[in-house]
């Protein structure tokens, strides 16, 4: 049974860092993309930045320059550092996967994780 596990949300100060983590379970992280996604209050919900298996990253423009994927795979989880955080960077982000190994520039989402909550503050 395919799962993912988001973690690492909470409040941080505008300018600061934290780093989220979605563990995955199921499946052999190494084979296939995992992506982030971002929903703000009343808002669609957003691509941020993907992992491809061959180590191919994309992100939003939003967060080009300020966050990074990485993933660990004898571990199963890919990790999203944060950097410059901003007020407007304040959402419940989730990882996702479609068990293909490409970023398209994500994923199509058929898989979710329940989301972690991070709170930007001003």
């Amino acid at each position: 049974q395919v799962q993912l596990v988001e973690s690492g949300g909470g409040l941080v100060q505008a300018g600061g860092s934290l780093r989220l983590s979605c563990a995955a379970d199921g499946f052999p992280l190494r084979n296939y993309a995992i992506a982030w996604f971002r929903q703000a209050p009343g808002e669609e919900r957003e691509g941020v930045s993907c992992s491809s298996s061959d180590g191919n990253t994309n992100y939003a423009d939003s967060v080009k320059g300020r966050f990074t994927i990485s993933r660990d795979n004898n571990r199963n989880t890919v990790y999203l550092q944060m950097n410059s955080l901003k007020p407007e960077d304040t959402a419940v982000y989730y990882c996702a996967t479609d068990l293909m190994g490409f970023c398209r520039p994500f994923v199509r989402g058929d898989y979710w994780g329940k989301g972690t909550l991070l709170t930007v503050s001003s």
